[in-house]
């Protein structure tokens, strides 16, 4: 989403039940890919204390109710004067802290209206592990990961600090959340409007599911994010998987492809250019999400508008073969070794340690099955259909379980919010998961908002001096509406 979706990731991540199947994404801003740079974090300029919550383990059986575990959460009332209001992060598919350092909205506004931040863990990710190391031993320890378990998680939370914490007990709270995090803070909003006046959902794809959108709508916006840093950009990315599927069948082939993309793991076997190609579509996925106006280093340490860095490399269109290899292997450069610190690239590993690629591809098995697909002329991808089937079957070999793919719109109400209310829905023209977020506005009290040139959840990120006009009148559209929840509660 992340994301991250979380991404998670906040959060896209690569979910691989069968070959058939290869390319199946989760909701991930934050679920990305593998490389090997050794990053280095934002400075971490913000300061909290680290508290744990003894939550229940199943919200939804008064049988267990005396299994619990330690739910860790951050708070921040440096600003906060009592009843003042609290701004609660509903946490994405991997550590809060990292959430927390690249949520600077939050930390810009809170001097302004005098709040208690509080920046909540979800379970299995991060230190909020259930059962400890076990937690992610099977299918019968993972059962308890859903999102509904950790709404239930965050309405508990609140409710122990309005009346643990002195001065707490009638502060409004208005949730925040970006990618995965930011369907959570929606459905927060939707299922418990008496734990939160209102919400932020930013870049939140909740229109992802089976049979809400054209499965092509996430990788088309991809496609079209790097054909307008250049034509020829998008249509040489396009003509390299025939080059590299070309190479991958001969010794000789594979091992020119290990060679120009510096493989930590060289390919063996022509089946393993899958796995070159899986990587390499993660990457431009991922540019496409953090295509962010100034430096930054949400997912790697990459420059100001990364993609028009990337296309640099992929300026001449008359390039094929081995050049075009070379060209590519430069553009994705930019993105995995922009530091230069890489000696090689490593395709099997997580980019962003602090997301959980485990726990995501768990629940994109279970409830969070998002069909994404490939094709048509314009896609810079491969074709790539979407096989409900044979990703429910790769789902039960891996985890034993039942896909259910239209369980979150039964339990959130699919595309009728007629009934939501109090919360915006932010969107960047850039990001790919836009064209699966709300962009209409469904009911009196819910208000939309695209931001051009925005990608991923750019609105909740801490404010920049390059940052675009458009993002900055979101986040004064925001701030009003906090405000008048805020009133609406005290009224």
């Amino acid at each position: 989403m992340v994301a991250g979706l979380s991404s998670q990731a906040y959060s896209a991540s690569i979910h691989k039940p069968n070959h058939e199947d290869i390319f199946a994404f989760g909701p991930r801003i934050n679920r990305f890919p593998q490389q090997s740079v050794a990053t280095k974090p934002e400075p971490n300029e913000y300061i909290f204390e680290t508290l744990y919550f003894q939550q229940v383990l199943d919200h939804f059986n008064f049988l267990g109710v005396d299994k619990k575990f330690n739910q860790r959460y951050l708070v921040n009332k440096q600003h906060w004067k009592a009843g003042g209001p609290i701004f609660f992060y509903t946490g994405n598919e991997g550590a809060i802290d990292w959430f927390c350092n690249n949520t600077g909205f939050m930390w810009d506004i809170a001097p302004e209206f005098n709040a208690m931040l509080v920046f909540a863990e979800h379970r299995y990710y991060g230190e909020s592990l259930p059962f400890g190391k076990e937690s992610y031993k099977d299918a019968a320890h993972l059962g308890y990961l859903t999102s509904e378990q950790a709404l239930a998680d965050f309405a508990t939370l609140i409710d122990h600090i309005k009346k643990t914490m002195p001065g707490a007990e009638n502060s409004p709270v208005v949730a925040f959340g970006g990618s995965y995090g930011g369907m959570l803070a929606a459905w927060f909003r939707m299922k418990y409007p008496s734990s939160v006046v209102g919400a932020i959902s930013a870049s939140a794809p909740i229109f992802a599911y089976t049979g809400m959108n054209k499965c092509e709508t996430f990788y088309d916006i991809v496609s079209k994010d790097f054909y307008n840093a250049g034509q020829s950009c998008g249509s040489m990315i396009r003509k390299s998987w025939a080059i590299i599927n070309e190479y991958g069948q001969s010794v000789a082939g594979r091992d020119w492809l290990n060679r120009i993309f510096k493989l930590c793991h060289p390919l063996q076997t022509a089946a393993d250019t899958a796995k070159l190609v899986s990587w390499l579509s993660a990457v431009w996925t991922n540019l496409a999400m953090v295509d962010y106006p100034y430096p930054a280093s949400f997912l790697e340490p990459l420059p100001a508008w990364p993609i028009k860095a990337v296309c640099s490399h992929l300026a001449n269109p008359e390039k094929s073969g081995l050049q075009l290899l070379m060209a590519i292997s430069d553009a994705v450069n930019v993105y995995v070794n922009y530091t230069g610190t890489a000696t090689c690239y490593n395709t099997e590993r997580q980019a962003e340690k602090s997301l959980g690629d485990k726990g995501w591809d768990f629940q994109a098995c279970t409830e969070q099955v998002m069909p994404l697909c490939s094709s048509g002329a314009n896609s810079i991808f491969p074709n790539w259909p979407w096989n409900l089937d044979a990703y429910a079957k790769g789902c039960y070999a891996q985890w034993g379980i039942t896909t259910r793919p239209y369980w979150v719109e039964n339990e959130y109400g699919g595309k009728n919010l007629k009934a939501a209310s109090n919360i915006v829905f932010s969107n960047g023209n850039l990001d790919p998961w836009s064209g699966l977020g709300v962009l209409k506005k469904p009911s009196p009290s819910i208000v939309t908002v695209m931001i051009d040139q925005g990608a991923h959840h750019l609105d909740l990120r801490k404010s920049n001096p390059l940052d675009p006009p458009s993002v900055k009148a979101a986040r004064e559209i925001e701030k009003t509406n906090i405000k008048l929840w805020i009133s609406q509660k005290r009224d």
